[in-house]
């Protein structure tokens, strides 16, 4: 009879342990949520268009994908030192303008060439 309960006890120690090492992962993937809020990644290009469309005249961050980065958007878009906002957007292209210190650039970008689309909050 104590053998049974030794069995159960170590069960329930299993199934304790696992629980809490769930709510631990839960946690984490809460926690990484709220850092991504206002964040668009998409694999599929309908996704970032709805979400381009949703940012139109706000002031976002973007991320390229590596082959096709552009340095305006690097070096000043994408900085403290500047903004860029979505002007307008379709299937294809992306119209941003983009403010810096040195002036204000109009520039049509791939949807393809887009990674991410992050609002960045003021």
């Amino acid at each position: 009879m104590e053998y049974i309960g030794f069995v159960f006890g170590i069960f329930g120690l299993m199934a304790y342990l696992q629980i809490s090492e769930l709510k631990g992962s839960i946690a984490n993937l809460e926690r990484e949520l709220t850092k991504m809020k206002g964040t668009s990644y998409h694999e599929d290009r309908t996704s970032l268009l709805e979400a381009a469309k949703s940012y139109i005249g706000k002031e976002v961050s973007l991320d390229m994908k590596e082959d096709q980065e552009d340095v305006d958007i690097l070096n000043y878009g994408n900085s403290k030192h500047g903004k860029n906002i979505i002007l307008d957007c379709d299937e294809e292209w992306l119209l941003l303008k983009i403010e810096s210190a040195k002036g204000v650039k109009t520039k049509l970008i791939r949807m393809e060439s887009v990674e991410r689309i992050s609002v960045i909050k003021a």
